[in-house]
């Protein structure tokens, strides 16, 4: 077996769903080709043991699992350092293409580790489909990453039950969701599910973040929707506030953040929504407004649900640029599709900057999207000042332009 060509497939990072749906169509299309396609369980990881776990593929399983959420290769956040390369593991394979499916981490050390196998004599290409559920790799044309749109459908079911709940119990819910460096998820279920008020790191482009004014912009919603005789709502704060937050304000936060190997604080270990329900709930008692709110964390949940039928066909069209690309001979690049459906490759050194770092897509918060996206928000404006003062003392301070300096 070893004398027949193969190709292998590895998943690195977080799930997204249409993992399933990239390695079910990459493992038709090389099968109909006549490849032996492996998968290797614990990304990178696996790579650099000496008893690699490997998941030989036939059509029957590709094709069971081309809908499923999650991933049928156990995934790794592994970041290989001085460990050595099991070149057996693609010598004895006779492995032809290196599979990668994760973001821009998984891409550039897919890359190094075949410039590693070429110096052993060892000739694969290597090809990356880009995932994340944060949309921030700034793909072209601003094509989302796969597995964005699923994991905004399904927060946007549970945003929606979530603001039924506060509707119907008339109560306020303080939500969290994920988005390291960017906040279009949190961006994408708060403008679907009609929130009155979202949090996202891109809103403080002309001032610095604190979590008293994180606080002030959910209670600027609370207070204007009690003016309006609203006695209910949710206020959605994205994650990545944490990652923009001064070290001053984390370190008098009272949370002891655990950190990874990249420096960024574990926020899966601590609920972003309780934190900052009880910080509103400790300004809220020091104002003498008496609204009751509840936080609802956002977090896992969303990363192995089932594909929507958008993810299913970018995820199938992207399996299938991936044996375009390669019959092309084209390697070390990511797979990306535009909205003609068109299967083009994209370097890193085209998305780098000067620094080799890949900037983060961001939330484009200037665009007229944005802007009539927070004219359907609830907050306090200087027409409200005079009645916000039965609750306030200082309605401008809970200005949410003010808070923002957008007006300066």
């Amino acid at each position: 077996m070893a004398s027949k060509k193969s190709i292998l497939i590895i998943c690195g990072g977080g799930p997204a769903p249409g993992i399933n749906a990239v390695i079910s169509t990459v493992a038709k299309i090389f099968l109909k080709d006549g490849y032996r396609v492996l998968g290797l369980h614990e990304g990178f990881k696996g790579i650099f043991s000496e008893e690699p776990q490997i998941k030989e593929f036939d059509f029957p399983h590709a094709d069971r699992i081309f809908s499923r959420g999650g991933s049928t290769l156990i995934m790794s956040r592994f970041k290989p350092s001085d460990e050595k390369i099991n070149t057996k593991l693609f010598s004895d394979n006779n492995v032809k293409l290196l599979v990668s499916i994760g973001g821009d981490d998984t891409a550039s050390t897919a890359n190094r580790i075949t410039g590693y196998l070429s110096k052993e004599n060892i000739f694969i290409s290597n090809i990356h489909v880009p995932k994340t559920i944060d949309n921030d790799l700034p793909l072209p044309d601003r094509n989302p990453t796969f597995g964005f749109h699923s994991a905004k459908d399904e927060g946007v079911r549970i945003g929606n039950t979530t603001y039924e709940d506060a509707r119907t119990s008339q109560n306020w819910f303080v939500m969290s969701t994920m988005g390291r460096s960017a906040g279009h998820l949190a961006f994408g279920i708060a403008t679907s599910c009609h929130f009155p008020m979202m949090v996202i790191p891109e809103m403080f482009n002309k001032t610095s973040i604190t979590f008293d004014k994180v606080v002030r912009l959910i209670i600027s919603s609370i207070i204007k929707r009690k003016i309006l005789n609203i006695n209910y709502g949710v206020a959605l704060v994205s994650e990545g506030v944490f990652h923009i937050m001064p070290d001053s304000e984390l370190d008098h936060c009272g949370i002891n953040f655990t950190y990874d190997d990249h420096g960024h604080p574990e926020l899966g270990n601590v609920s972003k929504s309780h934190i900052f329900n009880m910080l509103v709930q400790s300004k809220l008692k020091e104002l003498g407004v008496n609204i009751k709110s509840r936080p609802v964390e956002l977090g896992y949940e969303l990363r192995c649900c089932r594909p929507i039928g958008f993810d299913l066909t970018l995820c199938t069209l992207l399996g299938l640029g991936v044996k375009k690309l390669f019959d092309q001979g084209v390697s070390g690049c990511i797979v990306t599709a535009n909205s003609k459906g068109e299967v083009t490759p994209l370097f890193l050194e085209d998305l780098q900057g000067e620094d080799g770092k890949i900037a983060p897509r961001l939330v484009d918060i200037d665009s007229e999207f944005a802007r009539l996206c927070f004219q359907n928000m609830h907050f306090i404006e200087e027409a409200d000042y005079e009645a916000s003062k039965a609750y306030l003392p200082d309605p401008e301070r809970y200005d949410f332009n003010k808070i923002l300096a957008y007006l300066e």
